[in-house]
């Protein structure tokens, strides 16, 4: 059967915790909630922090925290953020990485608007410093595809030797100012990919059902959690928990296994392997 990874992004830097109180924003909450859906499923946990006011935040030490506990009680493999907090400078979107090393980080192939008016800022010199930290350190590199020509930016990185092959790409669908979340756009983009290439694909809000459905048809991966979701159904509160949960459901009827930690490992090549 083929193996299907799940990643839980458990809190966002922007899902607003007054709408739904399951959101985990202290270290241990995050924590607990990683350690919950590596349990029930998720090979991946994919973290950003919050600060005491519910807003994100890149600090070094909520990560160091947050990660140390889930690394002395599970085997699940750990994402981390490099887009958690938006105007600051370069450097504290990068330090966690060489000093807390995860198999895993972040590494958003463009720049893009934010609500109501921001600029999400990804420089080429930025996603330059980013590649090569993550190179020096072990760090695959998870490219998020907003757009098409996010794809043709990760090949120039690619060619430059700041990614490396293959590459392991996550669809962000249904931003306001990238690509709707339609599975005709998914699979668009899933045939731009570079030969060999990974992927793994999520949509924001209502749009979750259809993708990660199609997602598994496609034979790709899937990201769940509330992060991108606050609801499992009309009127419904999810939890990081239960979306895990239902992932694995559909997962198993569809007919394919949900892959462990170590086979999400074996898949993406990554470190620990």
């Amino acid at each position: 059967m083929a193996k299907t990874i799940i990643s839980a992004a458990l809190t966002g830097a922007v899902s607003p915790k007054a709408k739904n109180p399951h959101i985990p924003t202290t270290p241990k909450e995050i924590a607990e909630d990683a350690i919950r859906c590596w349990k029930a499923g998720a090979a991946i946990v994919h973290l950003h922090m919050r600060d005491d006011e519910f807003k994100g935040t890149m600090d070094k030490a909520r990560f160091a925290e947050t990660v140390k506990i889930i690394r002395n009680e599970s085997d699940v493999v750990i994402n981390l953020t490099s887009s958690g907090e938006i105007n600051v400078p370069h450097e504290r979107r990068m330090e966690h990485i060489a000093d807390l090393k995860p198999e895993i980080g972040t590494f958003d192939a463009g720049s893009i608007n934010v609500l109501p008016d921001g600029i999400f800022d990804n420089t080429c010199s930025f996603l330059t410093k980013l590649g090569n930290l993550m190179n020096e350190n072990n760090v695959k590199a998870e490219v998020e595809i907003m757009d098409l020509g996010m794809i043709a930016a990760s090949e120039y990185y690619l060619s430059k030797g700041v990614l490396k092959a293959p590459i392991h790409y996550q669809f962000v669908l249904g931003f306001f100012s990238g690509a709707p979340a339609t599975p005709e756009n998914m699979a668009f983009l899933k045939g731009k990919l570079p030969a060999g290439s990974t992927w793994s694909a999520f949509g924001i809000g209502n749009a979750h059902m259809p993708i990660l459905y199609s997602a598994i048809a496609m034979g790709g991966h899937v990201r769940v959690g509330l992060e991108d979701n606050l609801f499992y159904g009309p009127g419904v509160l999810a939890t990081n928990l239960s979306l895990t949960e239902r992932a694995v459901r559909v997962i198993k009827e569809y007919g394919n296994e949900v892959a462990t930690s170590a086979d999400a490992r074996a898949l993406l090549g990554l470190r620990g392997a």
